[in-house]
């Protein structure tokens, strides 16, 4: 085996279900296994037979699996019983998967307290159980657990439970800082030592991110020479989470030169794995994620922007392709005309960089800014804006007018209750309608009138969805007559997001600029023929 190999071990369908919030089912766990398979992880922790019928019926209902191996977690056999009397070995035996993945103390203050059973007990229970399961023809993965805190408290004992997994059978020791606690410096340190005992191609990390610290203990380790890594998606797990294994695979493989499971065509799946989780779990994507948010690769400076054109290596230290990710040149106040004539080449937009109106579209961008608009997190807006300067969008209708009325008011149950109406008057070629429509707040009412006059005209938005809504008061001074600006994320079933913004002292008209400009786009995007232009 190549010592530059090294071997992943995903336990998100276990450890990052214990996430905050997280309540994976067995069709969850099913989908998620499969995208890790796609990854090329080698081992994924499945969860813990026995413990909950969730898990129960993922192990029952087994996903098909072509590279990774499904593997059972549990725990040494208790005290008292034997390895063939023990529920919790016997639920991983029956679990069918071709590696277990047992938990065992490694510090003394945890078998005294939780255990309450002396050392060498301890160390028998570890090593009967590895034995069980090797008997078993199970390859299995010893997880020391505190193990760094056990190392730091009584240094012969925990490297005595880690001889006793490997002289039973473990095929890895991996060795847990469960409490998130130590330090790269540490890991590094305590590494070494433990390959005097155990073979560095046997021994395996886990780190929680307590101290922010997990995917740099994770290399520390791996540095130190273990060639297993544990980590979950997302860096999900309780408290702060795991180490983060969509940071660590591209920089063990891009930035340390090992091999490991993933291959080029798998890392480029990086992204949209990372974002497919997301909302599995009905979350928002940290956009400033290392390597996979939609931050990771953006440029807003001038002179930033002028440099990546030149040389992306400047400002990015990764080919954002390579991990599924993509470059984005946003606009600003310190924009200039090579922001500009980046984003005309973003959006396909092909025109002569000395056209004049580069130069005045700059200008409106800076005096919009001034005014409140943020281009850099609004890309529809700004599209739509570029090429209305060139001419190219059509009006697809008008808005002549609307109203919107909040009512609050006691019904016949004498439950308090506000209802939203919005009425309007718009065109559609030459077409006049008045529209009335209830919603769940102003603006809900106001985007169901507006969509209920443009559907019959433009099926094209049947599918458009607003998928975040963001004000900010930008002259908070000005108290409840502050000038707001409203973000509307919108997406659609194609899996498109876009951002849009508006602007206004009255806030129902900003979310109205931005509701417009979604449609707009999404209207555009998908090349939908204006029933004619109206004035």
């Amino acid at each position: 085996m190549s010592n530059n190999r090294i071997f992943l071990f995903d336990s998100t369908l276990r450890d990052g279900a214990q996430t905050l919030g997280v309540n994976f089912s067995a069709v969850d766990k099913a989908n998620i296994a499969t995208d890790l398979d796609t990854l090329g992880i080698d081992y994924i922790e499945g969860g813990w037979p026995g413990a909950n019928p969730t898990d129960d019926n993922f192990f029952s209902n087994q996903p098909t699996l072509s590279k990774a191996k499904l593997t059972a977690f549990g725990m040494t056999r208790r005290s008292g019983r034997s390895t063939d009397n023990d529920p919790g070995l016997r639920a991983l035996s029956d679990a069918k998967t071709e590696a277990v993945c047992i938990v065992g103390k490694t510090w003394d203050f945890h078998t005294k307290i939780a255990l309450g059973v002396d050392d060498s007990e301890n160390i028998e229970m570890i090593g009967d159980s590895v034995k069980y399961m090797c008997d078993q023809s199970k390859e299995v993965i010893f997880d020391a657990e505190h193990f760094f805190d056990g190392f730091k408290s009584n240094r012969d004992f925990a490297i005595k439970c880690l001889v006793a997994a490997v002289d039973s059978g473990a095929r890895w020791i991996t060795l847990c800082d469960t409490n998130g606690g130590a330090l790269p410096h540490e890991i590094e340190e305590i590494v070494i030592d433990i390959i005097k005992y155990v073979p560095g191609k046997n021994l395996g990390i886990h780190c929680h991110d307590d101290t922010g610290n997990a995917v740099a203990n994770s290399i520390a380790a791996v540095r130190a020479g273990v060639r297993q890594v544990q980590g979950t998606l997302n860096g999900l797990g309780e408290r702060c989470g795991n180490a983060n294994l969509i940071s660590l695979i591209p920089t063990l493989i891009l930035k340390m030169g090992f091999e490991t499971g993933t291959k080029p065509e798998g890392m480029k799946k990086l992204t949209d794995i990372s974002r497919s989780l997301d909302e599995k779990m009905n979350v928002t994507s940290n956009k400033a994620a290392p390597y996979v948010g939609q931050r990771a690769f953006v440029h807003k400076g001038g002179l930033h922007v002028s440099a990546v054109e030149k040389d992306p290596r400047t400002y990015e230290h990764v080919d954002p392709e390579l991990i599924g990710n993509n470059r984005q040149i946003v606009v600003s106040d310190q924009a200039g005309r090579s922001n500009v004539i980046a984003m005309f080449r973003a959006i396909g937009l092909d025109i002569d960089e000395k056209n004049p109106k580069i130069e005045d579209l700059i200008e409106t961008i800076k005096e919009r800014e001034h005014r409140g608009y943020a281009y850099d997190g609004a890309d529809a807006s700004f599209e739509i804006l570029a090429r209305r300067a060139l001419s190219e969008i059509p009006n697809y209708y008008k808005l002549n007018s609307f109203r919107v009325i909040d009512e609050r008011r006691w019904n016949a149950r004498n439950e308090l209750v506000t209802i939203s109406e919005a009425t309007i008057k718009a065109s559609v070629g030459e077409i006049e309608i008045m529209n009335v429509s209830e919603g769940n707040g102003p603006v809900n009412a106001l985007d169901r009138a507006l969509r209920e006059v443009l559907l019959p005209y433009y099926p094209e938005l049947s599918d458009l969805r607003l998928v975040d809504y963001k004000v900010r008061i930008l002259t908070p001074s000005d108290a409840t007559g502050a000038v707001t600006r409203v973000l509307i994320e919108s997406s659609d079933e194609a899996g498109n997001c876009w951002s849009t913004v508006g602007v206004s002292a009255n806030i129902i008209d900003a979310s109205y600029e931005a509701l417009r400009d979604s449609i707009i786009y999404k209207l555009y995007r998908d090349k939908a023929e204006p029933l004619s232009n109206p004035k």
